[in-house]
């Protein structure tokens, strides 16, 4: 609040040149554009090889700033191709122009603030926005302007990089920044390397069928 009028936090660059989060962190992570990517996510675990336990990370709250993809930026800024703007490639231009890594990062003005959540249970997924774990390759986040959480949703699209089909029934359990749109989704596809990799390449066209009883309304602007 400044006065009686609502404004935005300071962007990611102005919160990274000032000293406004310090004393505020939760955890030190090595490698910065990992911590960049859990942002973009939302949530996520890390992992500390001193004790040997593994926290969560949970969104608490976002600065008001719009999201805005670091992959369209290097695209626009003529360093890689549409085609090749996945988190994978996005790492291997970093690590060639380690000197550009904060004019890259600062190109996107939003920026997550998390909360630690207690993890009893390593095998469950992150919390979405309904408070309950995702299912790996069975939950995805949606614009719930126009799909409504919880309802179940028919997916059909292909894997990363393919014309395999991706075809089967997930449940629309979470919400996100960059998720906009009728026909848009984010799939969530687990833990570890593979998961990380078909995430980090996902931009599938695709369709989606809304199941939802009869007589039952469509969110206002579906």
């Amino acid at each position: 609040m400044v006065g009686r009028k609502v404004v935005p936090y300071p962007t990611r660059g102005e919160l990274m040149q000032s000293n406004s989060l310090a004393g505020k962190e939760i955890v030190w992570v090595d490698d910065p554009i990992e911590a960049f990517f859990l942002q973009v996510q939302g949530s996520g675990r890390v992992y500390l090889p001193e004790s040997r336990e593994t926290i969560r990370l949970a969104y608490a709250d976002q600065n008001g700033r719009p999201y805005k993809s670091i992959g369209r930026y290097l695209v626009d800024k003529g360093e890689m191709e549409l085609s090749q703007a996945s988190a994978q490639n996005i790492k291997a231009w970093v690590q060639a122009n380690p000197a550009r890594k904060e004019e890259l990062l600062n190109a996107n003005p939003s920026y997550v603030f998390f909360r630690e959540e207690k993890l009893p249970d390593p095998s469950k997924g992150p919390k979405g926005a309904q408070g309950i774990p995702l299912t790996p390759q069975r939950s995805i986040t949606i614009d719930p302007q126009h799909v409504p959480l919880g309802a179940p949703v028919f997916l059909a699209t292909t894997q990363p990089n393919s014309d395999r089909p991706l075809q089967r029934l997930v449940v629309a359990q979470d919400t996100g920044g960059a998720i906009r749109g009728v026909v848009r989704a984010d799939y969530f596809w687990g833990f570890g390397d593979e998961a990380e990799d078909k995430a980090g390449s996902m931009k599938q066209r695709g369709m989606m069928w809304v199941l939802l009883p009869k007589g039952m309304n469509p969110p206002s602007g579906n």
